[in-house]
């Protein structure tokens, strides 16, 4: 642990993440693992799954890289047989994370997606004289890239692109692209400034 003085001479502590490190691996994890594992489309190695792991409609469309983490209460669900949702290598989904893809929603790597972060590819219509639950939908890819950080509850809309090494603060509402090594916030995102 470093630490420095901010501007105002307030400490400041710096530490490496443990979210790896304290997160323990047992047979019951191992048994865990495999029972929800056992019918998506692709399994890389040593990944972790945590408690109330839910992967709903169609499990063969999602596909994991290697050491991808699930929180507790991930829900995943790719809503029609020709959905995807790809999750890279090393990258952590945070507790009751919900993504549902009705296209394709692809996560790159080395990402740290937060709590209550929610994903969705499609909304229905909304013209009026016909229920809401009777219109169509539309639907576009969301493609987040690497080394890409979402705080606490962050919302991704449809056909949105997340560039590389970008980050949107807690709370933000991401309906159009954000450029990457950029920082985002607000309901809709906007843009805050570079990263240094």
């Amino acid at each position: 642990m470093r630490m420095t003085l901010s501007k105002n001479n307030t400490a400041i502590h710096r530490m490496q993440s443990g979210v790896r490190l304290y997160a323990p691996f047992t047979l019951k994890h191992a048994i865990r693992r495999w029972w929800i594992l056992r019918n998506i489309g692709f399994k890389g190695v040593d990944i972790y799954v945590d408690a109330n792991i839910q992967l709903l409609r169609h499990p063969e469309r999602v596909f994991l890289g290697d050491k991808v983490m699930l929180k507790e209460g991930v829900k995943i669900c790719p809503t029609h047989p020709d959905a995807t949702i790809i999750i890279g290598d090393w990258t952590t989904v945070g507790y009751n994370v919900c993504i549902f893809s009705k296209s394709k929603i692809s996560i790159g790597k080395n990402c740290l997606i937060a709590p209550f972060c929610y994903f969705v590819d499609s909304d229905h219509g909304s013209d009026l004289g016909v229920l809401i639950r009777e219109q169509s939908m539309t639907t576009a890819p969301i493609f987040v890239g690497d080394d890409v950080w979402l705080g606490a509850g962050v919302t991704v809309t449809k056909g949105v692109t997340i560039g590389s090494g970008a980050i949107v603060a807690a709370g933000s509402v991401v309906t159009k692209d954000i450029p990457p090594n950029t920082v985002y916030a607000g309901s809709p995102a906007k843009f805050i400034r570079n990263r240094e």
